[in-house]
């Protein structure tokens, strides 16, 4: 049988998890729902519309949030569907979680953006 994390820990051990390296914040265009089995190659991460993924910086993180995010888009490279986003270990390149959008949106127009509010809670 697994420990259980009381919610009064959730908080520590959320901080002890994402402050311990830098992490690398991802869009992914592949029609894919994450599941606890997923790795980051089940991912295809956006390559266009001026797409560059972004550094998270361990320290940064605030009881399982970081500040949000924003791309802007330059409308080149096509329409991509962007479905979510995902989260890798800045040094070993292993996946340490991912979201799938409730509404996936279409990249077009120069200008377009994706915000994210990256967050990891317990359950």
């Amino acid at each position: 049988m697994a420990g259980l994390v009381p919610n009064a820990g959730e908080e520590i051990a959320l901080d002890r998890f994402l402050k311990t390296s830098d992490e690398t914040l991802k869009l992914y265009v592949n029609d894919y729902t994450p599941v606890e089995g997923s790795v980051a190659g089940d991912f295809t991460e956006m390559s266009t519309q001026g797409y560059a993924a972004k550094t998270l910086t361990a320290a940064s993180w605030s009881s399982g949030a970081y500040a949000q995010q924003t791309w802007t888009f330059d409308g080149t490279g096509g329409s991509p569907i962007v479905y979510g986003y995902f989260v890798i270990d800045a040094g070993t390149g292993v996946i340490m979680f991912a979201e799938r959008f409730g509404t996936p949106p279409t990249i077009v127009n120069n200008g377009d953006q994706i915000k994210v509010t990256p967050t990891v809670t317990g359950d």
